[in-house]
């Protein structure tokens, strides 16, 4: 058995917001050292998550004894290009890449859907997601994400929170220049999942964007929950023909 959709907007009235200038990845604003850290494997801290995705790659699992490797045998041809491609519409509802690994698993495996941020979880992301490295993000807008894709803009351009901000006023108005002596990004999600300095482990775009939430005092959306997935595809279609970089590193 296999589980093959493991694969490789507005109205008419309005487009989304194209990002002014040439798009820069927050890697450019890392220190040299951040940035050998993201290039070599051997410094790469997230490479641990990597080779315990390997392991989870491998192993048999839920009611149905089948391993992912079963299904999708080389991960290096099977998996190549699948990360640049979500989220994306599978049987008419939108997916994430986490999302669409619980599906497989709960389908094709007969196993629990892994809990967001778990160490199983965002190890298999990040297998994945490696085997697309360099590959350019090929997320477009189609008839069939067209109406997600426009909340997704919508909640990108949507003032939040206490201090009354959205993502656009930071990561587009304010790009470039300073916030607490740090430079502002574009922010792109061509990284994820990284490994951030500041939390010590790997974490999930949808981690960063709560972390966002939070900072502007806003109520967070739920780990997996549409909200999440409509914002993540804007910003994949925003971040279009960028290379991914994932798992990055970030300060």
């Amino acid at each position: 058995m296999s589980c093959t959709v493991l694969l490789a907007i507005p109205n008419s009235m309005a487009a989304p917001a194209e990002v002014p200038g040439k798009k820069q990845s927050s890697y450019e604003l890392m220190s040299a050292e951040n940035k050998a850290m993201q290039d070599d494997p051997t410094l790469n801290p997230a490479m641990f998550w990597v080779s315990e995705g390997e392991s989870l790659w491998q192993a048999k699992s839920g009611t149905k004894n089948i391993a992912c490797s079963q299904c999708h045998s080389d991960i290096k041809k099977s998996m190549r290009g699948v990360a640049t491609q979500y989220p994306r519409m599978i049987k008419g509802k939108l997916q994430t890449l986490e999302g669409q690994i619980n599906r497989c698993r709960i389908r094709a495996q007969g196993a629990p859907a892994l809990a967001y941020e778990s160490k199983e979880l965002l190890s298999l992301t990040a297998l994945i997601a490696l085997q697309s490295k360099g590959m350019p993000i090929a997320v477009n807008e189609t008839p069939q994400n067209k109406e997600e894709l426009k909340k997704g803009d919508q909640w990108f351009n949507k003032r939040m929170g206490q201090l009354n901000l959205s993502c656009a006023q930071c990561h587009e108005d304010r790009a470039g220049l300073k916030l607490g002596g740090s430079l502002i990004p574009q922010g792109h999600p061509n990284a994820y999942p990284i490994y951030r300095l500041e939390w010590q482990t790997l974490g999930s775009l949808q981690r960063r964007l709560r972390n966002c939430m939070s900072g502007v005092r806003a109520q967070q959306f739920e780990y997996g929950s549409p909200e999440m997935a409509q914002l993540e595809l804007f910003l994949m279609w925003r971040a279009r023909g960028m290379p991914l970089e994932a798992p990055g590193i970030r300060p």
